[in-house]
């Protein structure tokens, strides 16, 4: 069994998680959510709710499983030198056009729109001066979260990305051992070792979140656009990513292991919809009680997720079409510009009669297609294909 051909499945999980996350932020403007965004609904949707704590699980730390195990798969096809050159075009060069460029247009747009500036306009130059050449203080007219040093705002990902392929790659350059060849034959990865994997997630994610709570992000070092309280989580499965490929477990995993995880994910997804929206247990569960369960949930329902879907998509969706072949090549496109098709979608409908899930469902549907045939138009420049 060789890990080393195309991964099919692996390009069509990923087109279902970029679609997942442009549902994620399209809900950011309709449901109960505890972040920003440029479009704020008066009315909510409650059952949007649990649809971003279950998201927020698991979602981001398939995509780091998926990246590690391509990274030391690059790596050994490439080597150091063009797995880092690599590394820098790809990841490095749109963190630095977004920061520069379409972030600040991004917000000053919406700013502009939402008559957050103290008169009718301001030039957009005052604007982006006041950011990144001002003080590093608030502005009068800013209304949302002020991140001047390190505002990559959703390329947060793209930007640990980078950070640990880098790492990862002067790990190898100082540490010169061969790899173990992967692929050869699978190595088991039996329940109970997931099940301790899982609680000793929970247990470092409960203890980092005593003084990192969820959503709090901050600028670490600087430069760094980092929530702590997730850490521990996304970090342990970009290492798992990792392993998996030396272990050839992508390929190898039995599918009905795969499976038996996938029903404990799906059952945590289930648990918690049914006790956000009301349908409690008989006895009631104290605030304190809820710091321990909530991280056992999350790290068995992550656990689950990640790696019932990662089986399920082998087994069941492991083809390529024309159309899956032209979503896949435009993934990280898809990934990087769709907030952009999403606030515009928002705008559009922002005055229409609708309930906020109704408007949810139909800017998700809307922005999907559009961000997809937006990626596909931007690769058709050979430069631009090059990076994305």
């Amino acid at each position: 069994m060789s890990d080393t051909r195309h991964l099919y499945f692996a390009d069509n999980l990923k087109i279902a998680l970029t679609i997942l996350v442009i549902a994620h932020h399209v809900g950011q403007a309709y449901g109960p959510t505890g972040g920003s965004w440029p479009i704020q609904e008066e009315a909510r949707a409650a059952v949007l709710g649990p649809f971003f704590t279950v998201n927020r699980s698991f979602f981001m730390s398939l995509f780091f499983m998926i990246s590690g195990y391509l990274m030391v798969m690059s790596y050994d096809r490439h080597g150091f030198r063009r797995f880092v050159k690599g590394r820098v075009l790809r990841l490095g060069v749109p963190l630095l056009f977004f920061f520069l460029l379409v972030i600040p247009v991004q917000q000053y747009l919406c700013h502009l729109a939402l008559g957050h500036f103290p008169s009718a306009s301001l030039p957009f130059g005052e604007y982006y001066r006041s950011i990144y050449f001002g003080s590093g203080g608030r502005p009068a007219y800013w209304t949302g979260p002020m991140w001047p040093e390190m505002n990559f705002g959703h390329l947060w990902y793209v930007e640990h990305l980078l950070i640990a392929g880098l790492g990862y790659a002067l790990l190898r350059l100082v540490w010169r051992r061969p790899p173990q060849a992967s692929g050869v034959e699978p190595q088991p990865l039996p329940c109970w070792a997931v099940v301790v994997f899982a609680l000793a997630l929970a247990v470092a994610s409960g203890v980092i979140r005593i003084w990192h709570p969820i959503d709090r992000w901050i600028g670490f070092l600087g430069f760094i656009q980092v929530a702590f309280a997730d850490v521990p989580r996304d970090l342990s499965f970009f290492v798992l990513g990792a392993i998996a490929y030396r272990r050839a477990w992508f390929l190898g995993l039995p599918a009905r292991t795969g499976y038996v995880w996938l029903t404990v994910g799906l059952t945590a997804a289930v648990l918690w919809y049914a006790y956000a929206l009301g349908i409690r247990p008989v006895f009631q569960i104290s605030r304190d009680a809820m710091g321990i369960i909530y991280p056992i949930w999350e790290a068995f329902l992550a656990c689950g997720m990640c790696i019932g879907l990662l089986v399920l998509f082998r087994e069941r969706l492991d083809l390529q079409g024309r159309w899956s072949r032209a979503m896949a090549q435009g993934q990280y496109a898809a990934y990087l510009f769709h907030v952009v098709v999403v606030v515009l979608a928002q705008f559009a409908i922002a005055g229409a009669p609708l309930s906020p899930f109704v408007k949810f469902v139909v800017v998700t549907a809307v922005s999907v297609p559009l961000t997809f045939l937006l990626a596909h138009g931007l690769r058709q420049s050979a430069l631009l294909r090059r990076i994305l």
